[in-house]
């Protein structure tokens, strides 16, 4: 009996070596989930066990995995991704799933996120028209060029010096400071991201007109609707007159060029977008390209008419010119933007987590990777930060959490174990010799 007992108190020791050799192993690895041996005692009888039986021994009653958090170690790397909290990431291996959290990813030449292994990141993704979907699965960088957007709306707050002497708007002069007062320009695009130049020219009206102005617009210093013209109109300005309240609120603005929005908004239509041929005097052509289809709304609702200097205090406008992917950037709730040259980003997709009932019922299969099992229960899926999921860190690795101090006292106490288990069987075998040797 002393034998077993001893050969199963040094298989115990050994089982421990292994778990504890294995953590120390994997001490570097991110990710990483250090497990820890439990052991059970053993007792057998015939006739049932009694509170006198002496055991038998000890057995390895479980190797379990402790998912502590681990170190969040900072990269730079904008694709490495760590969980800060609850929560695994999902990878398919051609449709096999598997969990991890180590967070080594890239993009393959498909443009596909994937971590060291291939394996594909799973995430919400994209549909035609750029939004976020319900639907989970390979996410994937577009690395193609961003189309032009067409300017379709210009905001602006703005505030017109009230004690401006007026003058009159019909002497109006782009090429002459005196015959405006003050001037603002704003870009604005094409169908085919071409820049063109909206420039407005602000008149005090003189009297009978009280608190009211003159704003005149070119765009490329020509008129919007012909800038092709040879006629001495071609720079004849679109005209909006802006009457102020008495407490120096717009009230309104009127024009024959533009048409009303109904809420205090107007719409350039007729703008056709035209080119230089860069000579002197310049020869204006029809460029190719359209302006949007829904004309440009001008929303300067917030102007002001104070007795303080000219001054614009935002403006803004929704087109932009072609664009080359810069980067990408990931934000803690998993959503993935492409950042493009024209200053502008795209959401490309949405990483998702998955949890567990029960952790510690995964299956380790390598790879720094888990497997559903029964015991595990089924993945609930949520994105970063939804629910207990915990927030995701773009830029960093979750360290393993192995604490090498803890396992260096684990390998003496392990190694001590194994020693006393043998000494069980070096004296088991010389009270055995000395039986034998009776005569």
């Amino acid at each position: 009996m002393s034998f077993n007992i001893g050969l199963s108190g040094m298989r115990a020791a050994s089982k421990d070596l292994n778990v504890t050799g294995n953590n120390i192993a994997n001490a570097g690895t991110a990710g990483f989930k250090q497990s820890r041996a439990e052991f059970a005692d053993v007792y057998a009888s015939s006739m049932g066990v009694n509170k006198n039986s002496v055991g038998s021994g000890v057995q390895l009653a479980n190797i379990s995995q402790q998912f502590t958090q681990g170190n969040v170690n900072y990269t730079g790397n904008s694709l490495d991704l760590a969980v800060n909290g609850k929560g695994f990431f999902q990878v398919s291996n051609n449709g096999a799933m598997s969990y991890t959290r180590a967070g080594y990813f890239g993009t393959d030449r498909e443009g596909m996120l994937v971590d060291n292994f291939g394996y594909n990141l799973q995430g919400y993704m994209t549909d035609a028209n750029g939004k976020l979907g319900d639907t989970i699965g390979n996410l994937r960088i577009q690395t193609d060029s961003q189309e032009p957007k067409p300017t379709s709306k210009v905001d602006q707050v703005f505030n017109l010096n009230s004690t401006s002497s007026p003058l009159d708007p019909v002497l109006f002069d782009q090429n002459d400071p005196s015959t405006y007062h003050s001037s603002t320009s704003t870009n604005i695009y094409d169908s085919q991201g071409n820049t063109h130049v909206m420039t407005q020219y602000f008149i005090k009206q003189p009297a009978p007109a009280v608190n009211a102005w003159t704003m005149n617009v070119l765009i490329d210093g020509q008129n919007p609707a012909t800038p092709e013209s040879t006629s001495a109109t071609a720079t004849d300005p679109f005209v909006v007159d802006l009457q102020f309240s008495a407490a120096g609120k717009l009230l309104s603005s009127t024009s024959s060029d533009f048409l009303p929005n109904g809420d205090g908004t107007i719409k350039l239509t007729n703008w056709n977008p035209a080119e230089s041929d860069g000579g002197s005097p310049a020869n204006w052509t029809d460029n190719g390209a359209d302006p949007s289809a829904d004309g440009i709304t001008l929303d300067f609702r917030g102007a002001t008419q104070y007795s303080s200097a000219f001054a614009v205090n935002s403006v803004s406008q929704d087109g932009y010119t072609t664009g080359e992917l810069a980067g990408l950037e990931i934000d803690e709730g998993g959503r993935i933007f492409a950042r493009y040259t024209n200053g502008q980003s795209k959401v490309q997709g949405q990483v998702v987590l998955a949890s567990f009932a029960n952790e510690q019922g995964l299956t380790p299969v390598g790879k720094t990777q888990w497997v559903q099992s029964f015991e595990s229960g089924e993945p609930v899926r949520n994105p970063p930060g939804v629910g207990t999921m915990g927030a995701l860190q773009a830029g960093a690795l979750e360290d393993s959490n192995v604490e090498l101090s803890d396992q260096l006292v684990n390998l003496i106490v392990a190694q001590r174990n194994y020693q006393a288990n043998a000494k069980t069987i070096e004296t088991e075998s010389a009270i055995t010799q000395t039986i034998i040797n009776l005569r």
